[in-house]
């Protein structure tokens, strides 16, 4: 059988930050455990492959091999070998680890300085921000190469030793259990494959220190949520002479108190009177935007079954704005809770003209208590 997706097992998506991913594990697990299921060994299969998925995306090596191959590509990375659905293990490993594990051939060495990784975040913008766009200043924190060092991590004026833990390679392999075991980044130098007897006071020997910049970011009008916007140039610094990584952010649209979306439609409740119901005639309502339109309630309006259409007041697409939406109006017939003595009139009066006989006021304990006491109540059945 194949291995479901990771993500979906955690039911989490594949922007998922640590703490998301680690959130869903914990309640999984709790409801999959098998002291908490004796005998369910259906359970016990699904607690085995939620603790499978967890442990990948824990582990931001096997996490990366696994987003850009697969399960073939940890199976591979585990076995050592190569070849197998189109993945090269050195292809993948050069990825993953950059160029620190040495060796291959010309095309990894080719490729120069490692650019920089990006950035992944989420930005919020309101229903009517995403409605008609909207210019916002944000503000990131990025790596950014030690100016003082020039991010090599070494003091100016020496130079960094080979790493003896690793060879210089910058990766060491850990065992997983069993007869498999995953590189990851070596722990005495960092991944580098040198270590630097004299660091940097700047950066402590890093050579990365953290910066911070603003950057005005324009959201285009019809944006939904989980929709990336790609910031070029704007990521983490890659290697002395190489790019800058990107800077991708997921919109995230917050819920509006009055309008719910429904793909580029807009859908609201509108509250109507008993008598316009009835009648029927037009009303007034304002849109998302805030622009008034007179809408026609037709005569006999049910509520929650009538809906009315407006034509070209939805969201807008995102690929040509120019194409909008509807809004879908909702009719909510009110029942009056407080009447004045001539409405009341009204209404008893359009009861007996529907045959259906104005209801008396209720009597009260007391009421009923005094009818008792007179005989004045509904005949009781006689006692035999």
């Amino acid at each position: 059988m194949a291995k479901r997706d990771y993500y979906e097992v955690l039911g989490v998506t594949r922007t998922a930050t640590d703490v998301e991913i680690t959130k869903a594990y914990r309640g999984l697990a709790k409801k999959y455990h098998p002291d908490q299921n004796p005998g369910d060994e259906e359970v016990v299969v699904k607690y085995h492959e939620v603790s499978e998925a967890y442990e990948v995306l824990k582990d931001p090596t096997r996490k990366q091999i696994y987003d850009r191959y697969g399960h073939e590509g940890l199976a591979q990375a585990a076995s050592g070998g190569g070849g197998g659905a189109g993945v090269d293990l050195s292809d993948l490993l050069g990825q993953v680890f950059g160029d620190f594990l040495g060796g291959g051939g010309g095309r990894r060495r080719a490729r120069g300085p490692r650019r920089g990784e990006d950035i992944e975040d989420v930005l919020d913008v309101d229903l009517l921000e995403a409605a008609t766009g909207v210019k916002k200043t944000i503000s990131i924190r990025y790596e950014a190469n030690c100016k003082e060092c020039s991010g090599s991590g070494a003091k100016p004026g020496t130079q960094p030793a080979q790493c003896k833990r690793c060879k210089g390679s910058g990766a060491e392999y850990v065992s997983a259990g069993g007869l498999f075991s995953f590189p990851q980044a070596c722990r005495g130098c960092g991944g580098r494959g040198a270590v630097n007897p004299d660091p940097c006071k700047a950066c402590r020997g890093a050579g990365r220190t953290e910066a911070r910049e603003s950057l005005d970011l324009n959201v285009p009008p019809g944006v939904d949520t989980r929709v990336r916007l790609s910031v070029p140039g704007h990521g983490h610094e890659g290697a002395p002479g190489a790019p800058r990584g990107n800077l991708e952010l997921v919109i995230r649209v917050r819920e509006h108190k009055v309008f719910e979306r429904d793909g580029h439609n807009l859908i609201c409740q509108f509250p109507v009177s008993f008598a316009r119901a009835a009648l029927g005639g037009p009303v007034e309502l304002a849109t998302l935007t805030g622009q008034k339109v007179t809408i026609e309630v037709p005569r006999g309006a049910q509520t929650h079954t009538t809906v009315l259409r407006v034509a070209g007041h939805g969201m807008p697409d995102l690929d040509d704005p120019r194409r909008k939406g509807d809004l879908l109006v909702i009719l909510v017939v009110e029942t009056p809770t407080a009447l004045s003595p001539e409405q009341e009139q009204l209404l008893r009066r359009l009861a007996e003209l529907d045959g259906t006989p104005p209801p008396t006021p209720r009597k009260g304990f007391f009421g009923k208590l005094k009818d008792l006491i007179s005989g004045d109540g509904p005949p009781t059945e006689q006692r035999k």
